[in-house]
């Protein structure tokens, strides 16, 4: 089980994510304009350099739902390895049976 405050911290960085998506989205088509002047475009980068870090969307860490494990991540259920396999195991994932051989 990860920290409660890595958790947190997660949870947090993900909300900030959402709430300056569209003007950080915005201020990068503004400056992908060919026909600005660099002036323009400085001032621009300095816009976007003047939103919190942890609002870029690199900045997001992908964990469990269950455990809140960061690595061994897998995207279509949005658990992790070890957990996907207890799961599998205990026959809670439909459709998902171990190998045997």
């Amino acid at each position: 089980m990860a920290k409660k405050s890595c958790i947190q911290k997660t949870k947090k960085k993900k909300s900030l994510i959402e709430k300056y998506a569209k003007k950080r989205a915005e201020l990068k088509d503004k400056m992908s304009n060919p026909s600005l002047d660099l002036e323009e475009r400085m001032a621009l980068q300095e816009k976007l350099e003047n939103l919190p870090l942890n609002s870029a969307k690199i900045r997001h860490r992908n964990r469990c739902w269950l455990t809140g494990r960061p690595r061994g991540y897998h995207r279509d259920l949005g658990i992790c390895r070890n957990s996907l396999r207890e799961m599998a195991h205990q026959g809670l994932i439909p459709g998902l049976t171990k190998a045997s051989w």
